[in-house]
Order: C-alpha cells, then sequence, then structure tokens
C-alpha cells in the first residue's frame, strides 16, 4: 500500500509541470492532494473551463487551477508587453477571475503540478481590481 502512495504523489506531485496543467491541477486538487479546500469542488472544475480556455490565449504555454481559485499562467514569453497583453486578453475574457503569472525566478526552482497548485495569488491582482470596476 506504501509503494502506491508513493507512487501517486510522484505522479500528481512530483511530476514536472507541462502541458497538461489544467487536467494535472484539477486531479491533484480534488485527490485531496492539495489539503483542506477553500471551495467546494464544483468551484474548482468551473475554473478548470477557464483554465482550459486560457490555454486559447496568445503567449501561453501552460495554465494551472490553484488552490485558491486563481488561474496561474505559465507564459512564453515573459516581457513586460508580452504579459500585459495576454493579463488584457485574459481579464477581457474571464472578468471574474484572477491570472497569476509565473515568473522566471519561479519557474527556474523546477516546477511541480503540486508547487503551482499551492501557490498564492495573493500578489496578484483580479481582473475586476485591474478593470476598474467595483
Amino acid at each position: 500500500m506504501k509503494w502506491l502512495t508513493a507512487a501517486l504523489l510522484i505522479v500528481f506531485a512530483g511530476g514536472p509541470a507541462c502541458a497538461d496543467g489544467c487536467a494535472r491541477s484539477l486531479d491533484y486538487i480534488l485527490n485531496d492532494l492539495a489539503g483542506e479546500l477553500p471551495r467546494p469542488a464544483a468551484a474548482y472544475r468551473t475554473l478548470f473551463d477557464v483554465c482550459v480556455q486560457t490555454l486559447g490565449i496568445v503567449n501561453v504555454h501552460d495554465a494551472y487551477l490553484m488552490k485558491d481559485g486563481g488561474i496561474a499562467i505559465l507564459p512564453k514569453k515573459n516581457s513586460v508587453f508580452a504579459t500585459a497583453s495576454t493579463m488584457a486578453a485574459f481579464c477581457r475574457k474571464f472578468p471574474h477571475n484572477t491570472p497569476h503569472f509565473i515568473t522566471r525566478r519561479e519557474s527556474q526552482h523546477g516546477l511541480t503540478t503540486g508547487l503551482v497548485v499551492m501557490m498564492r495569488s495573493v500578489n496578484s491582482d483580479a481582473c475586476q481590481k485591474i478593470m476598474d470596476e467595483k
């Protein structure tokens, strides 16, 4: 039984983050690997749809669900202009969500699905704030 638990942790927590971040992060969250959830499971399934649609935005290499309800975005290009353009496109499409751009520094530390899921989007601005809506 211990080897099965270890194998699951390697698959869900220790595997490198790659182009199916939405599915991996949803599995990670719903399989209780992220601990107690601040939202109901249905909210993460809805957030999964946002995550998948985020993959279609220009400059998005991959996207992930975050435990706190944000969407982590791994950009293809990490310049100020590219990030601003991607953020604008995301916020036009999903005005009630919070994008969190994974920085070069964060990605250099070796991303795993578990690390991305557990990141906090507190330093990220919600689209409503960016677009100055109340």
